[in-house]
């Protein structure tokens, strides 16, 4: 199978990708109408990823594309839906960065308490401040509040209280028996923390409910001079607002990621952030460890190989939950001898009932007298096509499965 690496990955992938009977081809830096039909020229069969977007138009342009692999864990730079309405699997590679983008959140925390970047800056200059950056808060005791306890939300708890701060926690999944676990104050609502902490991490996926979670009424109910990180996702935060709060001196704010980010190494960085105080930044490199990167490319290849070798998708992230739970459907169990034909004539009763199998898988015993098939079927079978399957010599029992069978 061919693959097509859009973005630079270590070194060893390839070799690795080879061995597993793939042919790898890597062109970093494309996109759009370029990127699509290199994809196209490849016959790429798995479309593999860092930072480059995916869109419609590169889908609908790899003909053979079975695989998308996000070597990273956020999948908003993907068209998932669309991916899913032409059966294409998306895969991301989840918690493999999510130590240096802890380590890169603490450290923003404290560039901002000690004014490191403007220090460093006036003193490269020649400038001796040494009683302007003596001034600074200090960490310890201070309340840090999370926004999202997922893997790197936890390191991120972890990492505060080796520097001795308290910490409370909202995510949608926490309770205060978790919290409890943690060690950690449990909030009722991001509002609560933004009250009641002095910093605040956002460690939030982007979608419909998070997106400009981080608004004006958020940044009022922050303390005077409160801190906000966002290694996360830039939508996650009002671009506008927080300008505004920055403007006004209301928060300081240490941000890795933007609303709008260049789509190139070498673009020019345009923003209403521009020119406005109390900020610092990075370049969106929150993952971009060698540690982070090779063990995102290793999940990447694992991933690869999983797909090669029995055509099992880890951690995809865009199929459809059981399809029972979709339409109220049912759980269908065949048995039926191991022959030409039989699971067809199965399939073709249970069309003629306006019954969609939605999902089928057929296991044979030993011997390859019998087997078993389990389907998921969108409705019930009709009593006419159960009387029917107990009437055929080739089919040992059909019946709708209860719990357990």
């Amino acid at each position: 199978m061919n693959v097509f690496i859009a973005d630079k990955l270590p070194g060893w992938c390839t070799s690795r990708m080879e061995s597993l009977g793939a042919k790898a081809v890597t062109k970093a830096g494309l996109k759009d109408a370029e990127l699509a039909a290199a994809v196209k020229a490849a016959e790429a069969g798995v479309l593999i990823v860092r930072s480059t977007k995916v869109t419609k138009a590169v889908i609908d342009a790899a003909g053979g594309l079975s695989l998308i692999i996000r070597a990273g864990a956020g999948v908003d730079t993907i068209d998932t839906d669309h991916a899913a309405a032409r059966g294409i699997y998306v895969a991301n590679c989840p918690g493999t960065n999510s130590a240096a983008v802890a380590e890169l959140a603490i450290g923003l925390m404290l560039a901002l308490d000690r004014r490191i970047v403007d220090n460093a800056s006036d003193l490269r200059a020649g400038k001796w401040a040494k009683k302007e950056y003596s001034k600074a808060d200090g960490i310890k005791g201070k309340t840090l509040g999370v926004l999202g306890v997922g893997a790197i939300g936890k390191l991120v708890i972890e990492r505060a209280k080796g520097l001795q701060m308290k910490v409370i926690a909202w995510s949608r999944s926490l309770t205060p028996a978790k919290a409890a676990e943690l060690g950690i104050g449990h909030c009722a609502t991001p509002m609560d923390v933004a009250r009641g902490a002095d910093v605040v991490s956002l460690h939030l996926a982007s979608a419909k409910d998070t997106k400009g979670l981080v608004n004006a009424a958020f940044l009022a109910a922050m303390k005077p001079r409160a801190m906000l990180i966002n290694t996360a996702r830039g939508d996650v935060v009002d671009q506008a607002a927080l300008v505004e709060a920055l403007k006004a001196g209301k928060v300081r704010a240490g941000l890795d990621v933007y609303a709008a980010e260049p789509g190139a190494a070498d673009e020019t960085f345009e923003s209403p952030l521009r020119g406005v105080p109390n900020w610092i930044g990075t370049h969106h490199i929150g993952a971009s460890t060698e540690q982070a990167q090779d063990e995102t490319a290793a999940m990447a290849v694992d991933i690869l190989a999983g797909f090669l070798k029995t055509g099992e998708v880890a951690n995809c992230v865009n199929m459809a939950p059981p399809a029972a739970d979709l339409h109220g459907g049912c759980r269908f169990v065949v048995r039926h001898l191991d022959k030409v034909g039989v699971l067809a004539g199965v399939l073709e009763k249970l069309r003629d009932d306006g019954i969609n199998v939605e999902e089928m898988e057929n296991r044979i015993f030993r011997g390859a007298l019998a087997a078993v098939c389990y389907m998921t079927l969108s409705k019930q079978p009709s009593a006419a096509v159960l009387a029917a399957l107990a009437k055929d010599a080739n089919i040992i029992r059909a019946f709708v499965a209860g719990p357990g069978e």
